[in-house]
């Protein structure tokens, strides 16, 4: 996922989206668990995708509270 996309999204959306990246991570964990998952890169990837969706939400919400 890009920053750009992340940019223009409006706070309802991206907490939508880190709900489903949080669901997804726990997943991709389980998958893990059970030596069911084939790309153990994708749960770093959703990671670090999930750090990007609450960087902008807490800069949205600076903002807002100027």
């Amino acid at each position: 996922m890009k920053a750009k996309e992340l940019r223009d999204l409006a706070v309802e959306e991206l907490r939508q989206k880190e709900l489903q990246l949080r669901d997804e991570i726990f997943r991709l964990k389980m998958k893990r668990s059970a030596n069911a998952l084939d790309n153990r890169m994708l749960i770093r990837n959703r990671r670090r995708d999930l750090a990007r969706v609450a960087t902008f939400l807490g800069q949205k919400a600076e903002k807002k509270a100027e």
